[in-house]
C-alpha cells in the first residue's frame, strides 16, 4: 500500500471513529437514555456532526485525495484503493456543500425532534408534533437548495440513501408495481381469509425475543457480535462489523410485529457483519446505500422469514415456547396467518402484498411537501385520503395515520422509496442466488439456511460499499433494478396460498 494511500485511510479512520461514538449515543438515545436527556444529548451530537463534517470536508481530505491519485493509477477499477478513492472524492464533493453550522443545527434539532415524537405519537397530540415537523421539512428543503439538482428538488435528497437514483425512475417502477400489485390485492380480497384468531392471545414479550433470536442466529446472525434491544420504533445500527445492534418493539397479544421486525433488522444486521474487514474504518465499511440494505432486510423478514420451509422446521420451536397460545394451532394454519393479505394502518404491520402501498403514500406526500404543493397543517388528512385511495382504509386518529413513524422527525425525506424498491431488489438477488445455486430452494424447504446466506456474503455483503449501487446491481444481478421478478415472487406465493 502506497504512503498517500495509507495516510489517507489513517484520516478517515480517524473520521470513522467519531463517527462510531455519535453512533453509540443515537443507539443509547433510542434505547437507554432517560427521557429528560434529550436536549443534552442534542447538544452533544449536534458538536459532534459538526467536528466530524468540518474534518472530513477540510482541505486536509483533499490534498490526500490529490495525493492519492497517482497511487492507484493502473490498478484494476475493484481494486480497494481505487473504490476508496473513488467513493470519498464523491463523499467530499457532496458533504462539502453543506455548512458545518447547518450540519451540527439540523443533527441537533433532528434529536430534539424525534424525542417529541416520542412522546406525542401516543398522545396523539399532533399540535405537539407539528412545529417539529415544520422545522425537520424546511431543513430538508435547504439540504437540497445546498445540494443542488438538475431536474427534481426530491432527486437531491433521494441521492443521500440512494446515490443517482431519480424522481422519475422510482415513479417509473412505482407505476408498475401499482398496475401489478393492485389487482392481485383485489383478487385476494374476494377470496376467504386464513383463520388468524390465535395471533390476538397472549405471548409474553420475552420469549417472543427469545424465539426471534433463535431464529436469525440460524440465519446467520451472529450474537458475539450482536445484541437485541427495546425501542420505539425498530432499527439496526452497526458501530463496526464486530458490534452491529438491532431492536424491537413488542405487543404482548400480537407477535408478529416483533419477531418479524427482529427477523428484518437482523437481516440488516447481517449484512453488516459480514462485510470484508479490509474496508473496516473507511468509507466503504458499510452496506451498499439503501435498496440493498433493504433487499436484505426485506429478504429476510418476508422471502425467507415467511416461508413454509422456516415454519415447518421453527413451528414446533414456536407451539413449545407458546403452549398455551398455539396449542390448537396447526403449521398450515400459522403459515397462512402470517401471510395473510389485509390492508392495515400501520406500514410495519402491513402484509407484503400491501406493504408498498404504504410507501407510495409516503412518497407522494414527500414530494408534496418539499415542492410546496401541501403544507404540515394539511398533512394529516391528506395522509388519511392517500390511505384510502391505495388500501381503503382510513386511521381514525393521527397516531396511527400521519405520526406513526419516526423518519421525518429525524429529518430522514427520501428514505421511504428505497423500502419498496428493496423488496424489488430482493427478490431478483433471490432469483439470481437460485438460479447460481440451484441448492437453495431445496435447503431452504428443510430449514437450512448456509447456502443462501453464504452465496450473499460471496456477492453481496463482503463488498459493503466498494460499488455505486447501480453497479453493484450489475455486478450481481447482471442488469439492472427489475420490478419482474418481484411480482413473479409475489404472484407465485400468492396465488398460491389464495389460488387466484
Amino acid at each position: 500500500m502506497g504512503k498517500a494511500i495509507q495516510t489517507l485511510r489513517e484520516h478517515l479512520g480517524e473520521i470513522s471513529d467519531l463517527s462510531v461514538a455519535s453512533s453509540v449515543m443515537g443507539w443509547d438515545q433510542q434505547t437507554y437514555m432517560p427521557p429528560g436527556g434529550g436536549p443534552g444529548r442534542a447538544q452533544t451530537l449536534g458538536t459532534l456532526s459538526r467536528l466530524i463534517h468540518a474534518k472530513f470536508t477540510s482541505e486536509d481530505t483533499l490534498r490526500m485525495l490529490d495525493a492519492a491519485e497517482p497511487e492507484i493509477a493502473g490498478l484494476p477499477d475493484d481494486h480497494d484503493d481505487v473504490c476508496l478513492v473513488r467513493k470519498t472524492r464523491r463523499d467530499y464533493e457532496k458533504s462539502r456543500k453543506l455548512p458545518d453550522d447547518f450540519v451540527a443545527d439540523w443533527t441537533r434539532d433532528a434529536i430534539l425532534s424525534n424525542e417529541a415524537w416520542r412522546v406525542a405519537r401516543p398522545k396523539n397530540d399532533f399540535a405537539g408534533y407539528k412545529h417539529h415537523l415544520v422545522k425537520m421539512v424546511d431543513y430538508a428543503r435547504r439540504q437540497a437548495d445546498y445540494y443542488g439538482y438538475e431536474e427534481h428538488l426530491y432527486d437531491a435528497l433521494l441521492d443521500d440513501y440512494e446515490p443517482d437514483l431519480t424522481t422519475a425512475e422510482v415513479k417509473s417502477i412505482f407505476d408498475v408495481l401499482r398496475a401489478e400489485q393492485a389487482p392481485l390485492v383485489k383478487a385476494i380480497a374476494a377470496k376467504p381469509k386464513p383463520r388468524s384468531d390465535f395471533m390476538f392471545r397472549h405471548y409474553p414479550a420475552a420469549k417472543q425475543g427469545e424465539f426471534a433470536m433463535k431464529v436469525v442466529q440460524a440465519f446467520g446472525y451472529d450474537l458475539n457480535r450482536g445484541r437485541l434491544d427495546v425501542a420505539p420504533h425498530p432499527f439496526e445500527t452497526s458501530f463496526n462489523r464486530d458490534d452491529v445492534r438491532i431492536t424491537t418493539r413488542y405487543k404482548e397479544d400480537f407477535p408478529q410485529q416483533a419477531i418479524f421486525a427482529i427477523f428484518h433488522e437482523a437481516g440488516h444486521g447481517m449484512y453488516e457483519q459480514n462485510i470484508g474487514a479490509n474496508l473496516a474504518r473507511t468509507p466503504l465499511g458499510h452496506g451498499n446505500a439503501c435498496i440493498f440494505h433493504e433487499s436484505q432486510s426485506r429478504t429476510w423478514e418476508n422471502i425467507v422469514g415467511r416461508s413454509r420451509g422456516v415454519w415447518d422446521h421453527f413451528f414446533p420451536v414456536l407451539r413449545e415456547t407458546f403452549p398455551d397460545a398455539l396449542s390448537d394451532v396447526t403449521v398450515d394454519e400459522f403459515h397462512a396467518a402470517v401471510n395473510r393479505v389485509e390492508p392495515d394502518l400501520i406500514r410495519v404491520e402491513a402484509d407484503e402484498c400491501t406493504y408498498n402501498m404504504h410507501i407510495m403514500v409516503r412518497f407522494e406526500l414527500e414530494i408534496a411537501l418539499m415542492t410546496g404543493e401541501m403544507n404540515v397543517d394539511e398533512l394529516p388528512e391528506a395522509w388519511k385520503a392517500k390511505m384510502q385511495e391505495y388500501l381503503g382504509v382510513t386511521p381514525p386518529d393521527d397516531k396511527d395515520g400521519v405520526m406513526q413513524d419516526s423518519h421525518w422527525m429525524g429529518g430522514s425525506f427520501g428514505y421511504f422509496p428505497t423500502y419498496a424498491l428493496g423488496n424489488v431488489m430482493g427478490a431478483q438477488i433471490f432469483a439470481t442466488a437460485k438460479a447460481q445455486n440451484p441448492a437453495i430452494e431445496s435447503d431452504l424447504a428443510a430449514g437450512r439456511f448456509d447456502s443462501l446466506f453464504n452465496w450473499l456474503v460471496e456477492n453481496v455483503y463482503r463488498h459493503g460499499s466498494k460499488f455505486l449501487p447501480k453497479e453493484l446491481a450489475l455486478k450481481v444481478n447482471g442488469k439492472p433494478l427489475d420490478a419482474a421478478p418481484y411480482i413473479a415472487y409475489l404472484k407465485g406465493k400468492y396465488g398460491e396460498l389464495y389460488g387466484v
